[in-house]
C-alpha cells in the first residue's frame, strides 16, 4: 500500500470534507471567526487542486470532492460528489453557518455511507480521503468506530485515509512557534487533551507520497507523522487542508 497512484481525469481522486459548524465556530482565531478561517483555507485548498488540475488551458477533472458540514444534523452542501471543474465553474463555495451542537458520529457514518457506494469504482484510483475539521467534544455517539471501519476500508492504492484538523490551543505542550519547520505530531507526541487524543487514534499515518508533496511546499513534516493538525492558528488550518489535497497527480 504506497499510496503512489496518480490522479487523472480517468483515476480522480475522491476527497470527503467533515466540517464542524458548531456555535463555537463563530469564536475567533487570528482576529477571525474560526468558520471564516476554515472557509478561507478550504477555498484556498480547493483552488491549488483547480492548479494541480489544469494543463495548458484545460481542466480535467482530477479531484472529486464531497463537502458535508455538521451540526445536529448533516448538510450535504454540493448536493453530491461534485468534479473540481463543476467547482471551479460555479466559482465559490456555499457558506458555512455555525449552527449548534457537534454530532461527528454523524457525519463519519455519511462519509462511510459514500464510500461504500464509491469504493467498487475506484479500484483503479487513488486511495480516498476523509478530511475531518472540529473544535471540540463531539456532542453525540463515539465517532472512532465509525472512523476506524472507514480506516480498514481499501482500494489497492491502500487504505482510506482520516485526517483531522482540530482547532484548538491546549492539544500541545508548547505553541508551534514556526510552522513551516514543525515536524508534525507523531504516535508518541505527548498530547494534553483528551479529545486530541481520540483524534489521534482517528488518524492515518502520513503517506510518503502525500509529505513528499508537503515537502515539495515548504512544509517540514516527519517521516511516521500522523495525518492530524492542531489548528492553533491559520496557517496550520491551512497547512491541514492542504495535506488533504496532496495526492500525487499525473503531471
Amino acid at each position: 500500500m504506497n499510496y503512489t497512484i496518480q490522479a487523472s481525469q480517468r483515476t480522480p481522486a475522491l476527497i470527503i470534507y467533515l466540517i464542524d459548524i458548531s456555535a463555537s465556530m463563530n469564536m475567533l482565531m487570528d482576529g477571525k471567526r474560526r468558520i471564516d478561517v476554515v472557509y478561507e483555507a478550504l477555498s484556498l485548498a480547493i483552488r491549488q487542486m483547480v492548479y494541480r488540475s489544469t494543463k495548458g488551458n484545460r481542466l480535467t477533472p482530477r479531484y472529486r470532492i464531497a463537502i458535508l458540514a455538521y451540526s445536529d444534523d448533516v448538510y450535504d452542501l454540493l448536493n453530491g460528489i461534485k468534479g473540481i471543474d463543476e467547482i471551479a465553474a460555479v466559482g465559490s463555495l456555499p457558506d458555512l453557518t455555525p449552527r449548534r451542537f457537534s454530532d461527528s458520529a454523524k457525519a463519519f457514518q455519511q462519509a462511510e455511507k459514500i464510500l461504500q457506494a464509491e469504493l467498487p469504482r475506484m479500484q483503479d484510483c487513488p486511495a480516498p480521503l476523509v478530511c475531518h475539521m472540529t473544535d471540540g467534544v463531539t456532542t453525540g455517539e463515539d465517532p472512532e468506530p465509525i472512523a476506524r471501519r472507514i480506516m480498514s476500508m481499501s482500494v489497492p492504492d491502500g487504505n482510506v485515509l482520516v485526517e483531522n484538523i482540530f482547532i484548538s490551543d491546549h492539544m500541545l505542550d508548547q505553541p508551534i512557534a514556526q510552522p513551516r519547520r514543525w515536524r508534525g505530531i507523531l504516535p508518541d507526541t505527548l498530547l494534553l487533551d483528551e479529545h486530541a487524543v481520540k483524534l489521534r487514534n482517528m488518524s492515518s499515518p502520513l503517506p510518503e507520497s502525500y509529505r513528499d508533496m508537503l515537502v515539495e511546499a515548504d512544509y517540514l513534516l516527519a517521516p511516521g507523522a500522523l495525518m492530524m493538525l492542531p489548528g492553533s492558528c491559520a496557517e496550520l488550518v491551512s497547512i491541514g487542508f492542504q495535506m488533504s489535497a496532496a495526492t500525487p497527480v499525473r503531471a
